[in-house]
């Protein structure tokens, strides 16, 4: 036998059982043994640990039959807290959510200013504040991880944020010698993909995440991993040109995806069209349901370049799920049905096309339950999403 081979066979039983015992929310020892094919005793064993590490916690269930009230396990939910964090362009928002993945606590600051050292001294203050508010708890802060609007390599370092203009940027570094804690840095449409399958898509082995704000990202998981291509800047899939010699981008192309099928592209249009109107979700919802004929004649462009756009990367990946992110498509009547009437190749495969539940909540979601998964050291991490 190599050496090892008894505390790696231990390790992975372990993260077995927290696994089921997530999925669940609650499990007698009787039904972990049932679906992980653990014999009762190596139960036992794992579960006596986990509760003297506090990881886990037992009660007794109402029963009506005759005999022993079940006692079920489930996993202590205050035992820890997750620091999920969305750098966004024009404000920094803050979620905690306990080892359950629900949302304890959420704030959200508008910045200031954009420069680096101005962004790390908030980070640090406000993690700092957090670390201390929930110092009582067994584990306290068990992890943090923040979405990145922009380009984050393999090593986790800032590449690029266009809206601030941060070139090669150590973040990751300067947060950790400063907090004495470790930190994880990870594209935004990633932690929205994750998110979404975390939550929503228990069974889906492929998942495309396509977010449509202020421009175009794409979160790729494949096989419960995410698809990073060879330096970790995989999913710049606005960039992709749709529309050759059409309207100039900022990366230096024109006709890019972003430039006609994003929310900010519709905003843009609508301004320029009403400029005595103040363009907001709520408006463009009321002028949608007055059949405005210009907002109609918009949103159905938006929708056609959309579906463009998504042809493409169904052909290249053949998803089970695309899950499309977006306030205008929730509020657009039978929008879904819209952008698959101009899906019609014979070639496209993909099992559903959904819109977000979660919306702009997927992102810091789903760097909460990064940090939880990897805290718990869970291989697939599925839990009930709670609103």
């Amino acid at each position: 036998m190599i050496t090892g081979d008894a505390s790696y066979i231990k390790k992975m039983n372990r993260s077995l059982i927290l696994k089921e015992i997530l999925k669940e929310g609650m499990l007698s020892r009787a039904d972990v043994s049932k679906a992980t094919a653990l014999t009762r005793a190596t139960v036992s064993g794992q579960v006596a640990d986990l509760l003297d590490e506090e990881l886990v916690v037992e009660k007794e269930i109402e029963y009506n039959l005759v005999g022993r009230k079940p006692i079920m396990l489930s996993v202590n939910a205050e035992a820890g807290y997750a620091i999920g964090i969305d750098l966004e362009f024009d404000q920094i928002s803050f979620a905690i959510s306990n080892l359950q993945g629900s949302l304890v606590q959420s704030e959200t600051m508008k910045l200031q200013a954009t420069s680096y050292p101005d962004i790390l001294s908030l980070l640090i203050a406000q993690i700092k504040h957090y670390q201390e508010g929930f110092a009582a708890s067994r584990y306290g802060i068990i992890g943090i991880v923040i979405a990145i609007h922009g380009l984050v390599s393999t090593d986790e370092v800032i590449h690029y944020i266009p809206s601030f203009d941060w070139h090669d940027v150590p973040l990751k570094n300067d947060l950790e010698k400063a907090l004495g804690l470790e930190v994880k840095l990870e594209n935004n449409a990633n932690l929205s993909a994750f998110a979404e399958r975390v939550f929503f898509h228990h069974e889906t082995d492929d998942l495309l995440s396509v977010t449509l704000y202020s421009g175009i990202g794409m979160g790729m998981m494949i096989n419960h991993s995410f698809f990073r291509g060879q330096d970790g800047f995989a999913g710049e899939i606005g960039h992709m040109i749709v529309v050759p010699g059409g309207q100039p981008c900022n990366c230096g192309n024109k006709g890019c995806w972003e430039k006609y099928a994003s929310e900010t592209s519709v905003f843009q249009i609508l301004r320029a069209n009403k400029p005595e109107a103040e363009i907001t979700y709520e408006q463009i919802e009321r002028w949608i349901k007055d059949k405005d004929p210009e907002v109609t004649s918009v949103m159905e462009q938006f929708m056609y370049y959309l579906s463009i756009g998504l042809n493409n990367i169904i052909n290249i990946y053949n998803p089970e799920v695309v899950v499309l992110d977006s306030e205008l498509l929730r509020i657009y009547p039978d929008s879904l049905r819209a952008i698959e009437s101009n899906l019609n190749s014979r070639v496209s495969h993909y099992r559903e096309i959904k819109l977000s539940t979660i919306g702009k909540k997927s992102c810091s979601l789903g760097a909460c339950a990064i940090a939880i998964q990897n805290f718990l050291q869970v291989p697939v991490l599925n839990l009930p999403y709670k609103g």
